[in-house]
């Protein structure tokens, strides 16, 4: 049987990773004086949701209750 709870465990580090990446280019970018968000910013919080919605169905199907949509 699969482990579907601790592969959703290593995409919420991998959303979290993401997180941190997008926290520190948007830190950069006001340090350099940017009025605008980063270009990157809109895909990695596309792939950051895309995640999320990963981890729900994965914690759906290992029976856990903990399911954020």
């Amino acid at each position: 049987m699969a482990d579907y709870d601790a592969l959703a465990n290593r995409l919420e580090t991998v959303a979290a990773d993401l997180d941190e990446i997008a926290f520190d280019q948007l830190r950069e970018a006001v340090a350099d004086g940017e009025v605008k968000r980063p270009a990157h910013d809109k895909k990695l919080m596309q792939a950051r949701r895309s995640i999320e919605k990963a981890v729900g169905i994965l914690r759906q199907l290992g029976g856990s209750t903990i399911y954020n949509d």
